[in-house]
């Protein structure tokens, strides 16, 4: 399992636009359609990474938290499906059914989506404002697989309660962590 940091995308960057294939609800989303009123946290993740496993509770308790209070949640994964067949659509579709995501679970076939976000690894995390501005991108917290730190969704919460409250936010944030997005 290869340890990649996040690229941290300049704060203040708007929201590369997209319209992708949603692999659980067999339907296109856009995100100018799907953002959310109050933030929207876009996640680059995939099926076999472990590290990705490893939070997949922590973001359905996040999304199921917040998504009433405003915040939209979308997943994608950007990952070459021919060298990675276990990432591909029909398989994303029974991870997010297995797992329940209560968000869509985006497949980014041309991998164009997660090179305009600049994405480098699984799971890699953005929030945006209304307006689609970038407010936090970096990890969820410190817990990695078998490091023994507890999955606590911090970083990721304190940012996205700092944006509901309108609270500015710490310019220096943490790189997420994890295997490293699969190119072709």
């Amino acid at each position: 399992m290869a340890r990649t940091p996040s690229n941290m995308l300049p704060l203040g960057t708007l929201a590369p636009k997209f319209s992708l294939a949603d692999t659980i609800a067999n339907r296109t989303i856009a995100l100018t359609e799907y953002k959310g009123a109050k933030g929207t946290v876009i996640m680059f993740i995939c099926n076999h990474c472990p590290f990705v496993i490893h939070v997949n509770p922590m973001l359905v308790k996040l999304a199921n938290t917040y998504q009433e209070k405003g915040i939209a949640f979308i997943a994608i994964s950007s990952n070459d499906v021919e060298k990675y067949p276990q990432d591909a659509p029909d398989l994303m579709k029974q991870v997010g059914l297995k797992e329940k995501y209560p968000f869509p679970y985006l497949y980014d076939e041309t991998q164009e989506v997660a090179k305009a976000y600049d994405a480098a690894c699984t799971p890699d995390f953005y929030l945006f404002d209304s307006d689609l501005k970038l407010f936090y991108r970096g990890q969820l917290d410190d817990s990695r697989p078998q490091n023994g730190k507890p999955l606590t969704g911090k970083d990721l919460m304190e940012a996205i309660d700092a944006l509901l409250q309108n609270k500015p936010l710490d310019t220096v944030q943490k790189p997420s962590l994890g295997c490293n997005i699969k190119w072709k």
